[in-house]
């Protein structure tokens, strides 16, 4: 299976930048969306004509945030949010659950150019977290999307100057992916690429893309017992259409 994460910024934009044929080109079993800003049926008319079955979750807020899972397979059952009031009024989240392991596609919170969502931020962490310790108990998770912080030094272009300064880089965030990883859960593309520098997201300002000035925000984490059967983590840097580009894994 090959399985897809890309935060769009906007699915409708992307969609106008050439979304669909970028789809067909990456033959992808399933795709997470992030940050589609659209509702539920916006997201379908979009997508219409594809073969795949949708699942989109927004916002009360219209045109912010927002997720989507588009599948080839059925899923067994899917839901949108982590069941918590609080967390679940901005289509954050959904789960679709497979045969053989529940796919997870988030939209983590920004922090905020000024921190004012870090406290925030650490408590989404930490609920998200019990979430996939819950489904672990039933089967593997595979957890993706845009998770908005650039994990150690080689993820980050300007390490340095941004460390405790920018949201994405403050030690509470790099604590709390590293909570995920020592709970029992793989950083898919460090594992298998574990020198290689890469980044999935860059500024729209001062041609940062084209300087490859970027972040790696966008990831794939999997339960440990799943990890073997994860044979390429990759990031799709020529795909364009967004500030961020698609990451993706296969499993055999």
């Amino acid at each position: 299976m090959k399985l897809i994460s890309f935060n769009v910024n906007g699915i409708r934009a992307a969609a106008k930048k050439g979304l669909l044929n970028y789809i067909e080109e990456m033959e992808a079993d399933i795709i997470g969306f992030q940050e589609t800003k659209a509702t539920e049926e916006q997201v379908r008319e979009v997508l219409f004509g594809l073969d795949y079955h949708i699942y989109a979750y927004s916002a009360e807020k219209k045109g912010y945030s927002g997720t989507a899972i588009i599948s080839k397979t059925e899923p067994l059952s899917f839901q949108y949010g982590i069941g918590i009031p609080e967390h679940d009024d901005q289509g954050r989240a959904i789960t679709c659950e497979f045969e053989e392991f529940y796919l997870l596609n988030v939209y983590v919170p920004n922090s905020g150019s000024e921190l004012a969502r870090l406290p925030y931020r650490m408590t989404w962490d930490a609920t998200l977290l019990a979430y996939i310790k819950e489904l672990e108990k039933k089967k593997p998770v595979v957890y993706c999307g845009d998770m908005n912080v650039a994990h150690t030094p080689m993820d980050i272009k300007n390490a340095a100057s941004n460390y405790n300064r920018t949201a994405g880089y403050m030690q509470q965030e790099i604590d709390g992916m590293d909570r995920y990883l020592s709970s029992g859960l793989v950083d898919t593309f460090r594992s298998l690429h574990p020198h290689d520098v890469q980044y999935s997201w860059w500024s729209y300002r001062a041609n940062a893309r084209d300087n490859n000035v970027g972040w790696r925000l966008d990831y794939f984490l999997v339960s440990e017992s799943l990890m073997s059967r994860v044979k390429e983590a990759f990031i799709l840097k020529e795909v364009e259409g967004s500030d961020h580009c698609p990451v993706g894994i296969t499993i055999q």
